[in-house]
């Protein structure tokens, strides 16, 4: 059954009222995190509001105008203390990347109702399915970093952990039930490393969908209209797709334009934009277009490796064992083990369990669920 609210809803935006949570929450094994950031409205994004709860109390720290948030790593880091996140992956690397706090002793509900076998494991679906919970989601895309906050948005991101103590309880539960919680565990673990990439690495074209199929020239001309834009973006304080987005400056790339009007012709830009930035960009492509054709960019291609047809073999062999180990587990068959580290065992092809022990890329439930079958399956190529 499930139980009522937290209550009450505790606001902190000090130094002392950090202390006195800390203080708090030393005393729970189980607290629900969740963060809000400001992704959609500004250059660099930046966390712009924790939430948390306890079976008693719901909290809500504003980081903002508290000059120091490492002491939270007193609570994120303890490993007597069980944090609950939902989709934990943005928020681990998000705590390292603004405060440098690691986060230890992770159990992550989303991740859990996969290992579970639920197709759809968005919040609000797992809620509803669990608990007949529908969340307003309407505040979702709204910016966390205004301020004061309207209280709507507040209780808003206190319901985002409201009911996570619960459901981590009823997924342990069923995890243990179904043999799977070490799997669920391991998983966890390995979450708590992933941090963020390099920010803005260049090339700048290396992140834009479809760089990778432009001649070298459009090549030169995109990495040079990103550049303009990644400067723009950064003075403006705003998100690069708020200022132009990819598929237009991908489209301009490709025509290359020399004139205002063969600019207009290629209808990439809106109105406003032309009437912003029309000439700097003719004049960015106009350098592009100058660059001596021995220093023009080129894609770093990298080359699948090709296999044998013997491993091919392999490869479909365990895809489809996979299939039927997944069916018969009631799981995705990604989750089970995804295709990258099926080609790594077809080239490896283990004969015992020294060979799938010395396969790096799997992980320890893996070895022990999977590596009997595996290597029976392999047998008979």
């Amino acid at each position: 059954m499930l139980n009522s609210a937290p209550d009450p809803l505790i606001y902190i935006n000090s130094a002392s009222g950090l202390n006195d949570f800390i203080t708090d929450l030393r005393k729970e094994t189980l607290v629900a995190f969740d963060l809000e950031a400001d992704s959609m409205f500004h250059f660099k994004e930046k966390v712009c509001l924790i939430q948390a709860a306890t079976a008693s109390s719901s909290y809500i720290i504003d980081p903002l105008p508290i000059p120091d948030l490492s002491p939270l790593s007193q609570i994120l880091s303890d490993p007597d203390i069980v944090k609950i996140f939902h989709g934990a992956d943005y928020d681990v690397r998000s705590l390292y990347r603004d405060y440098q706090i690691a986060i230890h002793n992770l159990f992550d509900t989303e991740l859990a109702s996969r290992f579970l076998g639920n197709a759809e494991t968005g919040l609000n679906t797992v809620l509803q399915n669990r608990f007949g919970i529908t969340l307003e989601k309407k505040y979702q895309k709204k910016d966390w970093s205004q301020r004061p906050l309207p209280e709507p948005m507040i209780t808003y991101a206190a319901k985002d952990v409201q009911y996570l103590i619960q459901l981590y309880k009823i997924q342990k539960k069923e995890l243990a039930e179904k043999g799977r919680l070490d799997w669920v565990s391991e998983e966890c673990r390995d979450l708590t490393l992933v941090r963020s990439g390099p920010l803005n690495e260049r090339p700048l074209f290396i992140k834009i969908k479809g760089s990778g199929h432009l001649e070298r020239r459009s090549l030169a001309v995109l990495e040079a209209l990103l550049e303009f834009r990644l400067k723009l973006a950064e003075a403006k304080d705003r998100p690069l797709f708020k200022v132009i987005g990819n598929g237009s400056l991908t489209k301009i790339a490709v025509a290359r334009p020399a004139s205002m009007e063969q600019l207009i012709k290629t209808n990439a830009l809106s109105p406003k934009q032309l009437n912003m930035y029309a000439n700097p960009i003719l004049g960015h492509i106009k350098k592009a277009l100058a660059i001596p054709e021995n220093d023009l960019p080129q894609y770093p291609y990298s080359r699948p490796r090709r296999i044998s047809s013997d491993v091919a073999d392999k490869f479909k062999t365990l895809k489809q064992w996979r299939e039927q180990k997944a069916q018969d587990l009631e799981i995705d068959p990604g989750v089970l083990i995804n295709n990258t580290s099926l080609k790594t065992i077809a080239v490896s092809h283990p004969k015992n369990s020294e060979d799938i022990d010395a396969i790096p890329i799997l992980k320890n439930w893996q070895k022990k669920i999977l590596g009997k079958g595996i290597i029976a399956t392999l047998s008979g190529c």
